[in-house]
């Protein structure tokens, strides 16, 4: 996405925004005042920066900094500060883009894909000397080993579009997340072998979500609609859709040194995933003539 255009889309979230703050505050007509110098970059513009950071390609967002914004972006950001400044500035961001990433989340189409991945946040080998996410972080273990980090729990739909979010301590279960997920959801719920529930199925249920999953090889098969085992065959989409978060984002290296950038970071990648163009997907069309299932799809 251009930076013309990423920034437009940031500016008009900035108005709606404003907007819906000024009808709901009391009305003041004595001046704010504030100490210090004014800002010079306005929040829009440091939400920018740091999305755009997530599309470029670059893997250390000083470097992106440095030798890229404020070597070729000064008449975009006339007013660009220095990088221990930009620093501080990020964090002042955070709930705007948590605000933004909300409200940029795909439409539920009745067919969602769940499923978690590590956030790594030091080597292994470091764990013991790790100080900055000693109070938030956690030691688990999946089928790539050990680690020390954060789990990111993600719900998305066939168009690849993210509908849920929630970051984790490593060590917890990725079933826990899953009520608060689906909030506002409906439909069918597909997942791995990690989301074997019957406790987890009916507390879903009267949330009106159908979990459904592949049973385990020693466990009894449970019946399936024709429609449930061909969306089951296609819920490496959300393998697919964690592989370009942590390819062609920034989502996961060591290098933090707050909790608060972290989660900046991590909330940038997923609003830069979101707003890209090309994610992967289920061709809907060619699933129905392949599987001849003529009432799938119809919604």
């Amino acid at each position: 996405m251009r930076i013309l255009t990423l920034f437009c889309k940031i500016d008009d979230f900035f108005l709606a925004f404003e907007a819906f703050l000024a009808s709901r505050s009391l009305q003041d007509d004595k001046p704010i005042e504030t100490r210090g110098r004014p800002r010079s970059l306005h929040d829009s513009e440091v939400m920018t920066i740091i999305i755009a950071f997530h599309q470029s390609g670059y893997r250390t967002f000083k470097h992106f900094y440095e030798k890229h914004v404020c070597v070729y972006w000064c008449a975009e950001f006339p007013n660009l500060v220095s990088y221990s400044r930009f620093v501080q500035l990020k964090k002042e961001v955070l709930q705007l883009l948590v605000i933004f990433l909300d409200v940029h989340k795909g439409e539920c189409s009745g067919t969602s894909f769940v499923d978690a991945t590590r956030l790594r946040v030091c080597d292994n080998k470091r764990i013991s000397a790790h100080r900055v996410f000693a109070e938030y972080a956690g030691r688990s273990k999946t089928s790539m080993g050990w680690f020390f980090g954060f789990k990111l729990h993600l719900i998305i739909n066939e168009k690849g579009e993210l509908l849920g979010i929630q970051l984790t301590p490593g060590n917890t279960d990725d079933r826990k997340p899953l009520p608060d997920l689906v909030v506002g959801l409906h439909g069918s719920l597909y997942g791995d072998k990690g989301y074997i529930s019957k406790d987890m199925r009916e507390t879903l249920q009267q949330q009106g979500i159908n979990l459904i999953y592949k049973v385990r090889k020693n466990m009894k098969p449970e019946p399936l609609s024709a429609s449930d085992e061909v969306w089951l065959r296609k819920r490496m989409i959300i393998e697919s859709v964690i592989k370009e978060l942590k390819t062609q984002t920034q989502l996961e290296h060591s290098r933090h040194r707050s909790f608060v950038n972290f989660q900046v970071n991590v909330v940038s990648a997923l609003i830069a995933y979101q707003l890209s163009e090309n994610k992967p997907s289920v061709n809907l069309r060619k699933l129905q003539e392949i599987n001849n299932l003529p009432m799938l799809f119809n919604s």
